[in-house]
């Protein structure tokens, strides 16, 4: 079971590299305001919404906050993939959707500062202090990454083109090296495997050499893609799942009405078409692998019991399997809609 998450892993790190190589800079300046603020609105809405309701119900406003915080939360890796095999990376919604994507990314170490406070093994001065390092830390290795992406990189992948003029395994050693170089620093960071990875496609679709990047790190990436997808049916505890398969598939409706709603009502008042809203609304409205991790964390912390842990973990899953059978599909929509 370990080395089977271990290597979905490395599915969800190349998956995120390839897409950065086929991102696209300009256009993510365009979507920039509504994937920061809209993203940062969006998980605000979700911790008071789950807050309220938590505390409406006579439960902890702690662990209400919590689950605000876990749902917000969508799956980068599932919804890429999907957005790749639809064509979709490049229109409008698929930008938006990305952009958030790539914000709820970053919030993710905050999030894991944030836990401690809620579970009270850490005080509110000592979370504040340690979301205020991460935002330093995250900006100092942004910048960084943006000087090497105009200096050190093109010289990089010119000098292995032609160290691998006769064979092509030298330049994917040196790709996949570089993938995960950014992402082990930026985990070492204490910010996400993920950030990292992603951060290194971006930084190599700058340049000339992009495309064929991309070619030669296919076939690696779709194997271990293949694996992720696998393990998500693996982490479903089937015995708790036949036992409450009720709650679970009406947990499950209600998070996607409910993302689905407050997402588009989001992304609607940053001036964006209903079309283009609602596709964001339904592309994002499964829960995210990073949930599992936050789960197991605020397990650890002893901020929600076991049954809870079970329900969401469930939740999670089904979520996740339901999107990408395809039970809820998001229609096409043009650049400019």
């Amino acid at each position: 079971m370990v080395q089977v998450e271990t290597f979905a892993q490395f599915g969800v790190v190349f998956l995120l590299f390839a897409l950065g190589l086929e991102f696209s800079l300009p256009k993510l300046r365009v979507v920039g305001p509504v994937a920061v603020l809209g993203g940062v609105l969006q998980i605000a809405l979700f911790m008071f919404l789950c807050g309220l309701t938590a505390a409406l119900c006579g439960a902890k406003l702690s662990e209400g906050v919590f689950v605000g915080t876990f749902l917000s939360m969508s799956s980068t890796a599932v919804v890429s993939k999907f957005l790749v095999e639809k064509g979709s990376t490049n229109a409008l919604h698929g930008q938006v959707t990305i952009g958030t994507l790539i914000l709820q990314d970053c919030a993710v170490g905050l999030l894991f500062a944030l836990i401690p406070v809620l579970g009270g093994s850490s005080g509110i001065f000592g979370g504040m202090m340690s979301m205020g390092r991460l935002l330093l830390v995250l900006s100092i290795f942004i910048t960084v990454a943006y000087m090497m992406t105009w200096s050190f990189i093109p010289r990089f992948l010119k000098l292995m083109i032609q160290l691998s003029s006769q064979t092509n395994e030298l330049y994917q050693l040196a790709a996949v090296a570089f993938c995960l170089l950014l992402a082990w620093c930026s985990d070492y960071l204490g910010l996400s495997l993920e950030l990292g990875s992603f951060l290194a496609g971006v930084m190599i679709s700058t340049t000339d050499f992009a495309h064929h990047t991309l070619e030669q790190v296919e076939a690696i990436r779709n194997l271990f893609a293949a694996l992720f997808l696998a393990s998500i049916g693996m982490l479903i505890h089937f015995k708790f799942l036949w036992n409450h398969v009720d709650i679970l598939l009406a947990a499950v409706i209600l998070v996607i009405i409910v993302k689905s709603i407050v997402i588009t009502a989001v992304i609607k008042s940053f001036g964006y078409s209903i079309r283009t809203a609602f596709i964001v609304g339904l592309s994002l409205a499964q829960i995210g692998e990073f949930a599992f991790v936050l789960l197991s964390r605020a397990s650890h912390h002893h901020l929600i019991g076991g049954k809870m842990y079970l329900l969401l973990l469930g939740t999670t899953a089904l979520s996740l399997v339901s999107f990408f059978s395809g039970s809820y599909d998001v229609p096409r929509c043009s650049m400019h809609t």
